[in-house]
């Protein structure tokens, strides 16, 4: 059995990802912070008949990921997903915003991909980072969340050329803006209704997760 361990599991693409490797036979590993949430999207996949752990991690913090994935033991793809979003024009930024967009963002891409990779090198897996269309192009009152993306996507492009002899995976994953709960904080998308659902989007990243190294759901 394949085990895929997801960070920011617990709603939104998240959730809709471990759902999907679940439903396809994967042992799924949840990560995340609210403990409430993960243990909803557990249930969901055990009344479902797959399997699944909750493992409690903040990926801003480096002891919070190391005990996380040493906890996981076996790993064939991780994916690295957990990510913020603040909006508004640049001069609207806080200290707290930039900390928590770039400590989330980067610093907990970085950490993650760390954590894992020793798990990945064994089994010979898979990474896949979800980077958006916002590290592909500026976007209107996106600066600091284009930053972070622009950030793992020079990671990601890095980590593709330095392990390229090796029998790893590095893919980068990009999409537009979903009707998920990543828009409950924040006026920047007034109705997020007509977004693709997360569902849609973690159906092509399921079908296409093949050790290519990009997954283009929007340009």
């Amino acid at each position: 059995m394949s085990t895929v361990a997801i960070t920011g599991a617990g709603s939104g693409l998240g959730r809709a990802l471990a759902l999907k490797y679940a439903k396809n036979g994967c042992k799924v590993f949840l990560l995340g912070r609210d403990d409430t949430k993960l243990q909803l999207v557990q249930q969901e996949i055990r009344q479902d008949g797959g399997l699944s752990e909750v493992i409690l991690c903040d990926v801003q913090e480096p002891a919070s990921v190391s005990i996380a994935f040493q906890q996981i033991g076996e790993l064939d793809v991780f994916i690295n997903n957990a990510g913020v979003g603040i909006f508004g024009p640049v001069e609207s930024y806080t200290n707290e915003d930039l900390d928590k967009t770039l400590n989330t963002n980067v610093k907990g891409t970085i950490l993650s991909v760390q954590s894992a990779l020793p798990l990945i090198r064994k089994n010979n897996g898979r990474i896949l980072t979800i980077i958006s269309t916002a590290g592909l192009r500026g976007k209107v009152h996106e600066s600091i969340y284009c930053a972070s993306k622009f950030a793992v996507k020079g990671f990601t492009e890095s980590l593709q050329k330095e392990w390229e002899d090796e029998p790893i995976a590095i893919t980068a994953v990009y999409m537009g803006g979903m009707n998920t709960p990543f828009w409950d904080d924040s006026s920047h998308v007034e109705d997020p209704s007509g977004l693709k659902g997360p569902e849609v989007v973690a159906e092509q990243i399921f079908n296409e997760d093949d050790g290519r190294n990009e997954i283009m759901i929007d340009r």
